[in-house]
């Protein structure tokens, strides 16, 4: 079982890595492109971190060693992430214009639609993940609050920011307070996903252990 788990993560990480470097192409093909912008967008690191999930997990599994307790907590934040990305996108931005920069339907599905849903897949069903304690929680949170800070340091300076929402010129109250949700939303959804790393739906070869607070 767990070399379909590997697999699976090796394809799912091969479809990120041809989506992301697809549509770079596509925009650089169009226009000059700034490397800095194109990957400031939450949807290219989230994605990023996902494949680096999935193949670092999936080297482990085909080399025959032991998941070390940092796989575990990178395959939280890549599913925590990446389902933000597919809610938020699919809710809020489907028909924002973001500066041609999804214009690869092929790739911007991949990114935004199916690597979501199987980041998810992948973290309640398969069962090779350390049981994750709740003190720990506070680590979903450096990954996204890095990147605000950096997103909102360039659009106060250069006025580049990847999403109209977070777009100084709305209003600094209203930046702050899509700030304070995306906050919210990732430690409600890293709860969810610390709690599922207590379920064992389809199981490998190694029992889930705790990992220490």
């Amino acid at each position: 079982m767990k070399y379909l788990f590997a697999a699976l993560r090796t394809i799912a990480g091969v479809a990120i890595v041809v989506a992301i470097v697809g549509q770079f192409m596509k925009t650089a093909s169009g226009t000059a492109i700034n490397p800095f912008n194109f990957f400031g967008y939450f949807t290219i690191q989230s994605n990023i971190i996902g494949a680096i999930a999935f193949f670092l997990s999936a080297y482990f599994i085909f080399r025959k060693k032991s998941q070390p307790i940092w796989s575990s907590y990178l395959r939280a934040l890549a599913t925590v992430v990446l389902a933000i990305v597919g809610i938020v996108y699919n809710t809020l931005l489907v028909d924002a214009a973001l500066e041609n920069s999804f214009n690869l339907q092929w790739s911007n599905d991949i990114l935004h639609f199916w690597i979501p849903i199987y980041a998810v897949i992948d973290w309640v069903f398969f069962a090779d993940r350390k049981i994750l304690p709740f003190p720990n929680l506070w680590y979903m949170l450096v990954y996204p609050i890095v990147w605000l800070g950096v997103i909102l340091v360039r659009g106060a300076t250069d006025g580049w920011v990847p999403y109209p929402f977070l777009n100084p010129e709305t209003g600094y109250l209203k930046v702050a307070v899509y700030c304070i949700i995306i906050a919210a939303v990732t430690i409600l959804f890293g709860y969810i996903v610390y709690a599922l790393s207590r379920v064992q739906i389809l199981k490998d070869d190694e029992t889930p252990t705790k990992v220490s607070a």
